[in-house]
């Protein structure tokens, strides 16, 4: 089974998150923040990782840049999942290492469609 990484401050998006990702046959694993999320990446680097933007600590943005600066590792799918929903952001997520870009709100079948996108189903 494949793993996804939920990064989102927000608990409830993390459990709405959790019982689509579920139903799609992935294990998942959760992060408050960016910083949470590269610890969870050290223990034990997912498949995929789906990220929102707005968090204190670190955002969805430095997190992206860190996990792509590092060599010798398997990198994640990065699909980012937030309400910033303007081309310069889109923009600015796909140039530092983004693979998707969801617009939240989010449904299980957005969800399924970005991730065939990416190879994931």
């Amino acid at each position: 089974m494949k793993l996804c990484l939920v990064v989102d401050d927000s608990k409830v998006i993390r459990k709405v998150a959790r019982r689509i990702l579920e139903e799609l046959n992935f294990d998942i694993e959760e992060a408050v923040d960016g910083q949470d999320a590269l610890d969870a990446c050290d223990r034990n680097m997912p498949d995929v990782v789906l990220l929102d933007w707005n968090m204190p600590v670190m955002d969805g943005l430095e997190f992206l840049k860190a996990i792509r600066s590092r060599e010798g590792v398997e990198q994640p799918i990065v699909v980012f999942c937030t309400t910033e929903n303007d081309m310069a952001h889109i923009r600015t997520a796909i140039e530092a290492g983004a693979n998707e870009y969801i617009m939240k709100p989010f449904d299980r079948e957005i969800i399924e469609a970005k991730f065939t996108q990416v190879g994931l189903m």
